[in-house]
């Protein structure tokens, strides 16, 4: 194939930057995907699009904020339009699990008639060290709804490592995998995990998703974001996803990163520090 680098939308995000990462460690050419890349590529601007796709063998596609927000599915829908007439070969989409708006642009995504793998993941470990769950656990105040719902919390390295086997190997073509840590844990249990393992106090309250609404309004939280929150903890954090799944396991061959393995690593990094 002549043409053997390989597009990595997002490429500074938690997956991104990982995928990134692995792909040049194995010696492959990478272009990352973002407003700062060269070429830059811009969701919010279609016209940067082609120039980000010349020369590439297959893309890794992240959306941001999410693929359940508004436009979503038109992006999408253009973008791999646009991938399918420039001769690309694979697409590789990284979708939310339980969400019916994801599902529905994965559904354009397979029906494009290119090679495509869906990787449909849970909730980030790296939420809680990474994005937006960092500073309360910092402040010692962890305030949020749905504490009953338990989660199969996924790493962030086991996707990236899921993501490249896929953009790398022929025999991920057209399947879809639904990526889990091994084991379900509630929120309050992954705030005590957390507290137990940097042996500071974090205390965890449960709140209503209105009031926790409402506490982001007050922080002046970006009504985009607002909107989305209420979206994943009304429409996703219903229960529907406790259910562990073995697809890391059958792509990679060994078990899921543990939540507690997640931790210990990352508690020698400082990063929960008061």
């Amino acid at each position: 194939m002549k043409d053997q680098t390989i597009l990595v939308l997002g490429g500074n995000g938690k997956t991104g930057r990982r995928v990134v990462q692995r792909l040049t460690a194995m010696g492959r050419s990478v272009r990352i995907g973002s407003r700062t890349g060269s070429p830059a590529f811009d969701w919010e601007n279609a016209d940067t699009w082609s120039n980000a796709l010349q020369g590439i063998c297959a893309v890794y596609i992240t959306f941001q904020p999410d693929l359940a927000v508004p436009g979503a599915i038109d992006a999408i829908g253009s973008f791999t339009s646009l991938a399918r007439k420039a001769g690309i070969p694979k697409l590789v989409l990284l979708s939310g699990r339980g969400e019916k708006e994801a599902q529905a642009c994965e559904q354009v995504v397979m029906d494009s008639g290119v090679n495509y793998t869906i990787v449909r993941c849970d909730w980030f470990n790296q939420n809680f060290s990474e994005s937006f769950f960092l500073d309360p656990i910092r402040a010692g105040h962890v305030a949020l709804p749905r504490a009953e719902t338990r989660v199969p919390f996924v790493d962030a390295d086991d996707i990236a490592d899921v993501v490249v086997a896929s953009l790398t190997e022929e025999k991920h073509a057209n399947q879809v995998y639904e990526l889990t840590g091994p084991c379900l844990l509630t929120f309050q249990e992954v705030i005590a995990a957390i507290a137990q393992a940097t042996g500071r106090t974090i205390a965890f309250e449960p709140l209503s998703l209105e009031a926790y609404v409402n506490m982001l309004r007050e922080y002046n939280v970006p009504e985009d974001y607002i909107w989305l929150v209420n979206y994943l903890f009304s429409e996703v954090l219903d229960g529907r996803n406790a259910r562990i799944t073995t697809d890391v396991e059958k792509v990679l061959g060994r078990k899921a990163k543990a939540f507690s393995q997640y931790v210990k690593e990352t508690v020698g990094t400082g990063v929960w520090n008061a």
